[in-house]
């Protein structure tokens, strides 16, 4: 077993890719991976299992990923952890490699990003600083694949560093008389005393410590915090630091650049407190006229109307009549709810065209580095809900899938942030797919509905965030948020990438929607369907003043809420609601409770009670704003 560990944003994910030939999600932001990813390489002359594991800062995690992390190599299964690091910042990456030491794990260092360092005019001596380490130091570009068949042979040979940093004796003296309480046979002894010292009860429990040896553990760590002025963690990373930084200075050198490059000015402008707002802006613009337009307007029609209203479906029936098919056969087939003629044009020609642009366009804002710039510019705002900016990352992934954004928020630092975030994932912000046929329905209305429309779904999550800031228990974290540089995005990784989405789709999502199709065609040939109808008639009807037709649509968007939306959408394209009523149903449908499998995510996620109290909140909600819209709109 190989394990790729290293800060976030590194290249582990490329690196993976590159030793084993399968895809994992890269980014260029922070949080990517959030669950460990296997593959087989050839390696030092065997097969062995490479794990690209979540990206972690430090021993000591602060997120659950970065504790997926830890876990991971506590468990000593590896024979080798290759440390992946940025060569731009090299303290950061001996910061861990000191606590990969204090741990005795074997590893390979590799410096991975070497030509952005190059351009950034930064030089790094990798003998020296092998020689200074004791391990082996592999300089690589994965991107390109430089060094790393080096990177593979440099296996066989990974040791434990022999980096060490210089305590205090008072912190020396602590943490030898924790090692004394802590079993004799356990590895790593130095790090996990230190770990203790600073104060870590989730390593009290795992090692499962009695409680006679806990209390002796916190009279040392008591004793020596005695007359400290900063906290015994602080204390212990402050002395780290000083140790790397003499490391560094031997080996890391950066000459001052005569000019700043394009990329670096628009990575400024991007974040700055004026020019943000009006690039943001331009971002969305592109966003909507690619996606909302292109997609939806110009690809759909082509789609929806040429390939399957004059081509496909009329085949199929023709073929379907021709062969004799029995009627219910035929009507379960090619009816007013057929399985091919409803769900496949459902699936393929409505939501496929829109998902492919918007994967596409969602891939260039990961792979540019805009996205972390958007988490700093939308700090402040989030700061006034109780989160902060890295909240904005599991959001923007919402709009690709909510499903597995929910998963991400363990990037964020306390269980009330990560609450809060599933919360308002599951009100207010809409997946690839529905959100591409919101986007298509909006394409139809004035100017003013569609202000209307984004300022409702904005104040319905800032209302929401700011009253559940206040009631779920808990603190917030600080912000901290690396940027990375903005770089072209290569055009390799987005197809890969783009193409990998939208197999997803085809195998998670297109199930689905024959699913639904064939349960509403079950509800509709039992009568079940008018029944549904006619019970949920005094709130689609009468509330939400909808067609009747509407209440089917939504039932099953539960199943799928994509599927709701394009419902939806199809109604309003065949000219069965007012503009009026496709903003009440833009309303409705954006903030309508998520599909059953991001459910089932917050249920693993934050347990079945708190998934349940979020379903229970965001179902009713959607239709009391959907209802208020409604009376608002018709009395203006």
């Amino acid at each position: 077993l190989v394990i790729l560990a290293g800060q976030p944003n590194v290249g582990k994910s490329v690196l993976f890719k590159r030793l084993t030939g399968r895809y994992a999600t890269v980014s260029n932001y922070p949080g990517t991976t959030v669950e460990v990813t296997r593959g087989t390489a050839a390696l030092a002359g065997r097969r062995l299992t490479v794990v690209d594991a979540p990206g972690i800062n430090s021993l000591q995690p602060l997120t659950p990923d970065e504790g997926v992390t830890r876990s991971l190599l506590l468990r000593r299964d590896a024979e080798a952890v290759v440390q992946v690091a940025d060569a731009k910042n090299l303290s950061r990456a001996l910061f861990l490699t000191l606590q990969f030491a204090e741990l005795g794990i074997p590893i390979v260092l590799d410096l991975n990003m070497m030509d952005e360092a190059h351009r950034r005019g930064v030089s790094v001596d990798a003998d020296r600083l092998a020689s200074l380490l004791g391990v082996d130091v592999i300089t690589t570009v994965a991107t390109s694949g430089h060094g790393i068949d080096a990177l593979a042979e440099g296996l066989s040979t990974a040791r434990v560093p022999t980096l060490r940093a210089t305590y205090s004796s008072d912190i020396e003296s602590a943490a030898a008389a924790i090692e004394t309480l802590l079993p004799p046979d356990l590895p790593g002894k130095r790090w996990h005393a230190l770990a203790l010292l600073a104060g870590d009860p989730a390593l009290e429990r795992d090692l499962a410590l009695s409680p006679a040896r806990v209390e002796a553990v916190e009279r040392v760590r008591e004793n020596a915090q005695a007359g400290q002025r900063r906290s015994l963690s602080q204390t212990i990373t402050q002395q780290r630091w000083a140790s790397i930084a003499e490391v560094a200075a031997e080996v890391y050198a950066s000459a001052r650049r005569p000019r700043t490059s394009f990329a670096e000015r628009a990575g400024w402008w991007a974040v700055h407190p004026l020019w943000g707002w009006p690039i943001l802006a331009g971002v969305l613009f592109v966003v909507y006229k690619l996606v909302g337009e292109l997609g939806a307007g110009t690809l759909v029609d082509f789609f929806e109307g040429t390939v399957f209203g004059q081509w496909v479906n009329p085949a199929v029936t023709g073929l379907l009549t021709w062969l004799g098919t029995p009627a219910l056969l035929l009507d379960f087939l090619a009816g007013e709810y057929g399985l091919l003629t409803v769900g496949l044009t459902y699936g393929i020609g409505i939501v496929l065209p829109i998902v492919s642009i918007f994967f596409l366009v969602f891939g260039v804002l990961e792979d540019s580095g805009y996205l972390p710039r958007l988490a700093v510019m939308l700090n402040r705002t989030f700061a006034r809900i109780g989160l902060n900016g890295k909240a904005v990352l599991p959001m923007v992934l919402g709009l690709g899938c909510v499903t597995m954004a929910t998963m991400t928020t363990r990037v964020l630092g306390t269980r009330k942030e990560r609450v809060m975030a599933t919360l308002l994932l599951a009100l207010s912000v809409p997946c690839s797919a529905q959100l591409g046929v919101v986007l298509a329905m909006a394409g139809g209305l004035s100017a003013a509905a569609v202000l209307t429309w984004g300022g409702v779904v904005l104040g319905v999550m800032l209302l929401v965030g700011w009253l559940a800031g206040r009631l779920v228990p808990g603190d917030a974290s600080d912000f901290v948020m690396e940027l990375p540089p903005l770089r072209p995005p290569r055009l390799d990784n987005l197809l890969v990438k783009t193409l990998a989405r939208v197999e997803w789709y085809l195998k998670e999502v297109i199930p689905l929607f024959l699913i639904a199709t064939a349960a509403l065609f079950v509800l509709a040939r039992t009568g079940i369907l008018d029944g549904i109808e006619s019970a949920m008639s005094p709130l689609v009807v009468g509330w939400l003043g909808l067609p009747p037709e509407a209440s089917g649509v939504l039932l099953l968007g539960f199943l799928r809420r994509d599927y709701g939306a394009t419902g939806l959408f199809d109604m309003s394209r065949n000219g069965l609601l007012s503009p009026d009523q496709v903003l009440v149903s833009l309303v409705v449908v954006t903030l309508f409770v998520p599909c059953v499998a991001t459910v089932i995510m917050m249920a693993k996620e934050h347990g079945a009670r708190t998934a349940a109290a979020i379903v229970a909140f965001v179902f009713p909600f959607a239709f009391l704003v959907g209802g208020l819209v409604r009376l608002i709109a018709g009395g203006l």
